[in-house]
């Protein structure tokens, strides 16, 4: 039996036989892994409760053929304690999961600077130095920047030509300039276009000083461009409160 270890984050957990779990982790060094932790919804499991959503553990794993088994964990950061008292925290956070899961490959590789983003956005939750909807939507823009996806809010996603510009589309890959302006694009206002420009690059003082107005048109920008990518929406989006 081939032993391994890693660093992760819990995305999900569902039932498995009568007393088992499947456990979807996000980890530093293989990506998304689904492994089964034996015996966890039992009274007397020895470590349950630490592979609940949200927690960051240090995880000792058995290769298995189908599905990997978890035989040892150690909690780094107890995120879940945390945000469970917090619902705008919550669910900004459960979408957060949701958002990992959809963005990163099933296919082994380390997956460290989307591991990294997403425990600094748990924490930033956690430390609530911004508003939960704020954190949720700088963490969805640089992790679909992470994956490739990163869109243009200065120069024109089609023809390059320097900003500011008035018109956006998802499909393109950002701002348009009056050129390259397709039907249907969104006309956000030039101080959304500002705030999204320093959710994506973490300019916290510029978000800081948005008004709610410019958040809430920034909110449903994030998520149509999150939607495109993913072909879908979030399930979890629907709770959390912008």
């Amino acid at each position: 039996m081939s032993l391994y270890r890693d660093t992760g984050i819990v995305l999900r957990v569902h039932k498995l036989g009568e007393a088992d779990r499947i456990i979807t982790l996000l980890t530093r060094q293989r990506g998304i892994v689904r492994a089964v932790g034996k015996g966890v919804r039992k009274t007397t499991s020895r470590f349950g409760g630490r592979l609940e959503p949200f927690m960051h553990v240090d995880v000792q794993l058995a290769e298995g053929r189908s599905l990997d088994v978890i035989t040892q964990v150690e909690t780094v950061n107890a995120f879940a304690k945390d945000l469970g008292l917090d619902y705008e925290a919550y669910t900004a956070g459960t979408a957060m999961l949701e958002t990992a899961e959809r963005l990163v490959q099933e296919d082994g590789e380390p997956a460290v600077a989307q591991f990294q983003l997403l425990v600094g956005a748990l924490r930033a939750l956690r430390e609530r130095h911004m508003t939960p909807g704020l954190i949720l939507d700088s963490y969805q823009l640089r992790a679909l920047s992470i994956a490739g996806y990163a869109p243009t809010f200065d120069g024109c996603a089609r023809c390059g030509e320097e900003g500011p510009h008035r018109s956006f589309h998802a499909a393109s890959g950002g701002m348009l300039c009056n050129d390259c302006r397709v039907a249907g694009s969104a006309a956000p206002s030039p101080f959304t276009v500002t705030l999204l420009a320093g959710l994506l690059s973490g300019d916290w003082p510029t978000v800081g000083a948005s008004d709610d107005r410019s958040r809430r048109e920034a909110s449903s920008i994030v998520s149509a461009y999150l939607s495109w990518h993913l072909e879908r929406g979030l399930r979890s989006l629907s709770h959390v409160d912008r």
